[in-house]
């Protein structure tokens, strides 16, 4: 699966670019069709809490998830997203078994 991230209006740094590969990643091993997934990161407002912002959109064969959470780091925002679309995963394989 290739994995794009798109960071708006600064550079990521690389251990946070091996991070998101990592987590990211782990969603192809839920979902072997996945073709690519696509993670963008913004920054809210810059001097308040919970500002980093992830959005994460996975294409698979015939269908897209996508969640997006709010966290006080991009790491954690991440974290969440993944989370969140293991659970996604979860009700696409069973209305496929349907």
């Amino acid at each position: 699966m290739e994995i794009s991230v798109n960071a708006v209006k600064f550079k990521a740094a690389d251990t946070l670019l091996d991070f998101i590969d990592k987590k990211v990643g782990k969603v192809q091993t839920l979902l072997p069709n996945a073709i690519k997934a696509d993670v963008t990161l913004k920054v809210d407002k810059d001097r308040s809490e919970m500002n980093k912002i992830a959005e994460v959109r996975v294409a698979v064969s015939g269908d897209e998830l996508f969640a997006s959470k709010q966290c006080d780091s991009f790491e954690e925002a991440v974290d969440s997203c993944v989370d969140a679309l293991k659970k996604q995963v979860e009700k696409l394989k069973t209305r496929y078994q349907k």
